[in-house]
């Protein structure tokens, strides 16, 4: 009979799609999600690259001096050279609205700052105690500014696609600066008790509002100094912490705006990583007070595989939180953004390739209803998503061993959709899904389809109950004798 019902699925044998890759445990690729176009999407012109600088203020005396190389002076000298010419690339210039001017002196100080990375990189010995104050002050005087008026204040979600970000027109001087600045951090001698007097909170918060830079060049460098940083200041972690926590905040609940969440999140998963166990209960909170309302917002898609690697993380240092995230993401489940519902179900996934059997069995029932749900979606790739769970081994463990309550679940939709879904390509990976239920439990499976076609047969008897208790009450009114005679006023416009 089983057999007979499964048959009689209307299929497409030969089924052409790729099984979806497993759980990811290293860190996400900086590349972004396909995304679906939206009808019209083509019609948009793509903008054309923009250059801008933010507010610097321009130094008034930008003659430079061209000194000699640090290589070329007495070893007793080196450190005096070093000060001058770290004092002398504080100096800035003007790169957006005369890029042409003080071509010389700025070709003076991009030498200067490529001599210097060299220098700190291939000698010992050479960071003493006078250049942090100067080397600190150095960065600060050429990053520390401004940044330009977002491109995009409407607000609308950025595109990667289709919009380009606007990049920095002094990025030739900048570039450098974070280069000599991450390594003088990386050196060897460097000292983080003479540092801390020069690297502290204000240079921390400043630096973290940097990273709300529209130019993906300069974040990424950003990334990676806030990452030295607090992997070599102690002292510093937990205010650092907090303020990503403040930029949070106003990204979910005020601004919804801000470039830099993904380079972020990106930290904080390394962060995450080396919490040692058992988890402090303000970790707990920071996972779900913060990291899950990130999933609300509409621009999810920019820093999506950032963010379910961190959820991740968390669920593999402690299953136990696997039942409010899991929750969490049925609480905000997308109604109307099937894309962004694609992304949900890829993260779904990665949590169950880490979920404890335990823990499963918490969640199932609210997780197989809403994965009914996507199963008849219309759209085509949610449906698709889903019903490429059946091709993860570790899931249909889970599902075999509490078929009894899934499959009674998942029976309607499957079957339902098997016969009215319009996609070709939904019949076969249903009918696969079908067959590996049948497989698996061929009573339960069996009980299921009878019951499933006892429920249909009871809504053809309930609509045709209803339907012909409408032509009573009709035929009952027509019979009423004062039908005729009843007079009803046509209402007179006013």
């Amino acid at each position: 009979q089983s057999f007979c019902a499964l048959r009689s699925i209307t299929v497409c044998k030969q089924m052409q799609h790729s099984t979806p890759p497993g759980s990811n445990k290293k860190m996400p690729p900086a590349t972004q999600l396909m995304r679906v176009k939206q009808p019209g999407s083509h019609l948009a012109m793509k903008r054309e690259k923009r250059l801008s600088t933010s507010s610097f203020p321009l130094s008034t005396n930008r003659e430079l001096q061209k000194l000699p190389a640090l290589a070329d002076v007495a070893p007793a000298e080196q450190e005096k050279l070093f000060i001058q010419k770290l004092r002398q690339c504080c100096v800035l210039f003007d790169f957006l609205s005369d890029p042409l001017s003080d071509l010389k002196w700025k070709e003076v100080k991009r030498a200067a700052l490529s001599e210097m990375v060299e220098y700190i990189t291939h000698n010992r010995n050479v960071i003493t105690e006078p250049i942090y104050p100067e080397v600190v002050h150095m960065f600060a005087v050429n990053m520390f500014r401004t940044l330009p008026p977002s491109s995009n204040p409407t607000g609308a979600e950025f595109d990667p696609e289709e919009d380009e970000p606007t990049l920095e027109a002094a990025w030739p001087h900048l570039q450098l600066v974070y280069e000599f600045f991450l390594r003088f951090l990386e050196s060897p001698d460097f000292q983080p008790n003479i540092a801390k007097k020069y690297i502290d909170q204000k240079f921390v918060m400043q630096l973290l509002e940097l990273f709300d830079s529209e130019d993906p060049r300069e974040r990424d460098f950003l990334k990676t100094t806030l990452h030295r940083i607090y992997g070599k200041f102690l002292g510093l972690r937990a205010y650092i912490r907090k303020q990503i926590n403040n930029i949070f905040y106003r990204f979910i609940y005020e601004t919804e705006h801000h470039n830099g969440i993904a380079e972020l999140l990106e930290i904080l998963g390394s962060i995450i990583n080396g919490f040692a166990l058992p988890l402090k209960e303000e970790h707990k909170i920071f996972l779900l007070k913060v990291l899950l309302p990130l999933h609300k917002v509409k621009s999810l898609s920019v820093y999506h595989p950032q963010l379910a690697y961190c959820v991740v993380q968390f669920l593999e240092k402690d299953s136990t939180l696997t039942e409010p995230v899991v929750m969490a993401l049925l609480k905000y489940w997308p109604k109307t953004h099937s894309p962004k519902e694609v992304m949900f179900l890829n993260e779904l996934e990665e949590i169950l390739d880490v979920i404890e059997p335990s823990e499963f069995v918490k969640v199932q029932e609210p997780l197989f209803r809403q994965l009914a749900k996507c199963v008849s979606s219309p759209h085509f790739q949610v449906a698709e998503r889903a019903l490429y769970y059946w091709n993860n081994e570790y899931i249909m463990s889970l599902i075999s061993d509490n078929a009894a309550k899934i499959l009674p679940i998942m029976f309607p939709a499957l079957y339902r959709n098997s016969k009215t879904h319009w996609n070709k390509t939904i019949h076969g990976l249903i009918y696969n899904a079908l067959k590996l239920f049948m497989e698996m439990n061929q009573k339960l499976f069996d009980d299921c389809t009878q019951q499933f076609r006892a429920e249909k047969n009871k809504e053809k008897a309930k609509s045709k109950e209803r339907e012909e208790a409408w032509i009573k009450i009709e035929n009952l009114a027509k019979s009423n004798p004062q039908v005729d005679t009843v007079h009803i006023p046509f209402p007179h416009a006013t």
